[in-house]
């Protein structure tokens, strides 16, 4: 029997209806992004690091299973180390000076392609929960379906949520909330289709005094102490030099109490990833579930005489980063190829069969992740930051895989160079090295003309003393 043409058009759309098998499915996300978590912060690095360690007792059991459990990149660093730009740049996979985030009080414009919107587009349900700081913007996160945020910093206790629209009272620490939230949407949402999640922490920012922890973390660790590194004992090179007098625990050195808080603040944050990896097991999505860890960019505890983010330091600009993936990507693998920020946005947009988008400047690393390294992978990259508050000069660098460069605008007397290989904590400047500056400087040039960052003249055609 021969069918009609409109029997073809029906059986054809049926079985295209069909749900995807599990081989077809493409994966969910979740992007877990924590505030100033600094990249050794983690059980597993001060395991790794042995006598260097600097709190050698601290544990992040459910940190160290997600690393156990897919891959560690452990030269993961942040384009510009300060908390909004940070943000907007995982969202965009842009430069901030592209994007338009240049510091913590620009609300990010509702018309900015980002993940979310890319996804949403293709058909994932998108969900935003916690800390997004974009100034004060209030109002659906740009992108995300479905979003349960505070505004600005929010607080840490009984922190109100605007839950899509909807000013909404709630009770507790705002990272326990913001994980009940997300699990609850989890347990509720369409499992039929993919979905992408990102989590925003407010640890470990503002780190100080036990009223911003719950209960169960004010006590932890009590009579444990952090050890001082080589580059505690000297201040950054716009700061005068450090005496007894300024080594003062505003600049975060002999300051045990602020940084055991600190650390706190992360093993609440350890708490809520173990729930959340557990409601993974408990829905059966674990096996399809892409899962990322980060933080907005890294945080000093005493070196350079400093306790904040924003200066190219390795302590500023470093950041803790976990994939897991167990559909392709290994377990217990470590990585030391370099990974940005802006790399998360084209890299979940390939996991999820989506082209590359122009205007995105980060690269996926699906495939390094995988194991299958590219070739062209990257060893070099820009970094920036622009002064705001605090008294960190505007400045730009290059970082490779064994050296940097930090040039700081109209102030050539601050310019720094450092043998990272040789000099990890960076203490001896090689600035006035024409040698060893010179390809740096030129590489500097050449990855600021790649993305159109207007570089100071000075740097770009430096005059010969």
């Amino acid at each position: 029997m021969k069918l009609k043409p409109s029997y073809l058009i029906a059986a054809l759309c049926a079985l295209l209806c069909l749900p995807a098998t599990s081989a077809e499915r493409k994966p969910n996300f979740i992007f877990i992004i924590a505030d100033d978590h600094r990249w050794d912060a983690m059980g597993v690095v001060q395991r790794e690091q042995g006598e260097t360690a600097r709190y050698p007792w601290f544990e992040t059991p459910n940190l160290d299973r997600l690393a156990a459990d897919g891959v560690r990149m452990r030269n993961a660093f942040i384009t510009h180390s300060i908390c909004s730009p940070g943000r907007a740049s995982f969202l965009t996979g842009q430069y901030t000076h592209v994007n338009g985030i240049m510091d913590n009080h620009t609300p990010f414009p509702e018309s900015h392609v980002t993940h979310a919107t890319l996804l949403r587009d293709a058909g994932y349900h998108t969900a935003y929960f916690g800390k997004w700081h974009m100034g004060e913007q209030k109002g659906q996160r740009p992108g995300f379906q479905h979003s349960a945020s505070f505004i600005g910093q929010g607080r840490y206790q009984d922190c109100p949520f605007e839950i899509n629209g909807v000013m909404t009272e709630t009770k507790g620490w705002v990272d326990d909330v913001s994980t009940d939230l997300a699990i609850h949407w989890l347990k509720k949402s369409n499992k039929q289709e993919p979905f992408s999640m990102v989590i925003g922490y407010k640890s470990p920012h503002n780190k100080r005094g036990g009223e911003n922890l719950p209960e169960r973390l004010r006590h932890l660790y009590e009579g444990k102490t952090t050890k001082k590194t080589p580059n505690c004992a000297i201040a950054a090179v716009y700061h005068k030099p450090l005496t007894d007098a300024t080594s003062t625990e505003e600049r975060g050195l002999s300051a045990n109490s602020i940084h055991l808080d600190y650390l706190r603040h992360i093993k609440g944050i350890d708490d809520n990833l173990g729930r959340l990896l557990d409601t993974l097991d408990e829905l059966k999505l674990t096996e399809d579930t892409v899962i990322v860890y980060s933080s907005d960019n890294g945080f000093f505890l005493g070196e350079r005489g400093l306790g904040d983010k924003r200066a190219l330091y390795e302590e500023g600009i470093r950041l803790p980063f976990i994939v897991r993936y167990p559909r392709l990507f290994p377990k217990g693998k470590v990585i030391d190829d370099m990974v940005l920020n802006i790399d998360l946005a084209p890299t979940l947009l390939d996991l999820a069969g989506l082209p590359p988008q122009p205007a995105i400047h980060g690269t996926s690393f699906k495939e390094l992740a995988a194991g299958n390294k590219p070739k062209d992978w990257r060893n070099s990259f820009l970094c920036y930051y622009r002064k705001d508050l605090g008294d960190t000069p505007t400045c730009v660098g290059v970082r490779t895989a064994n050296s940097k460069l930090i040039y700081y605008h109209g102030k050539p007397e601050f310019t720094e160079a450092y043998d990272l290989a040789k000099d990890p904590y960076e203490l001896n400047n090689l600035a006035k090295d024409d040698t060893f500056t010179a390809p740096l400087q030129a590489e500097m040039s050449r990855l600021a003309d790649k993305v159109k960052y207007p570089l100071p003249t000075e740097v770009v055609a430096p005059v010969k003393k």
